[in-house]
């Protein structure tokens, strides 16, 4: 893995522990007020960001255009900032209930992103001699 796709999937990753680390805790703390945090981390950072990592390494022509890497920073400002703001949010922090809703907004539109760049690419007529990856057809 090269490239968006790793960087995708390392964030996946971080993503996975802190998600786990979070369960682990509400668990030993029988205090499981965090739940939503705990599903967010794991389905929103982790799982969509590992599909994003494969989807990249699977298709490295759409990992190779500036949009992917604006994808992948502005997934990982908003996700961030989703699942911290949320957090606090539910520890009881009403104040930070802005920075919840504009990561939300933000995040939609790291999926609509995706959805240009994923569509554009398995859309995309194959060049001549080449498959929809770009490599080349022998």
């Amino acid at each position: 893995m090269q490239g968006v796709a790793r960087q995708f999937f390392t964030l996946a990753v971080v993503y996975a522990l802190a998600g786990m680390a979070l369960g682990l805790a509400m668990s030993i703390s029988q205090d499981h007020g965090q739940m939503p945090v705990h599903a967010h981390t794991m389905t929103a950072g982790w799982l969509m960001s590992a599909v994003f990592a494969f989807f990249y390494h699977l298709l490295p022509s759409a990992a190779q255009s500036r949009l992917a890497q604006v994808h992948f920073w502005l997934s990982a400002a908003s996700g961030i900032g989703l699942l911290v703001g949320l957090f606090f949010l539910l520890a009881g922090n009403a104040a930070i209930e802005p920075v919840v809703a504009i990561s939300s907004i933000g995040f939609y539109a790291v999926f609509g992103l995706f959805a240009i760049i994923a569509l554009r690419a398995i859309w995309a007529p194959a060049r001549a001699g080449a498959g929809r990856d770009g490599t080349v057809l022998r």
